[in-house]
């Protein structure tokens, strides 16, 4: 499952090995200033929109990058609740995330970007 931690003006998403061979993705880090907003997603995989380019689709899970018009999303959630950011000037326009505690970390974007 995937992890996001925040340190002094960085935002970092790991993937574990197994999420960034099937999604084909890497490690995401972005600067904590790029971060527009932060928000809990109760169901993260009736929140994906878009089509799959490239990644893996699977009722149960979804990970790599999903395009809808002049938008990318960084992709990995499974049931359950998720994060969704929306990111300004960066490679990916919004991530969509699954975290084990995902107010928690919503918190600590919100609290680490002001």
């Amino acid at each position: 499952m995937a992890t996001i931690q925040t340190t002094q003006g960085t935002l970092r998403i790991s993937l574990t090995r197994a999420e960034k061979v099937l999604g084909l993705l890497r490690d995401l880090e972005v600067p904590l200033s790029a971060v527009r907003s932060a928000e809990v997603v109760p169901e993260g995989l009736s929140a994906v929109r878009g089509l799959r380019a490239p990644g893996l689709g699977l009722p149960s899970r979804r990970i790599g990058t999903w395009r809808r018009r002049g938008t990318r999303t960084y992709l990995s959630v499974r049931r359950g609740p998720a994060v969704r950011l929306e990111l300004a000037g960066q490679r990916y326009d919004s991530v969509l995330v699954t975290v084990d505690d995902a107010p928690a970390v919503v918190a600590a974007v919100s609290g680490a970007g002001r």
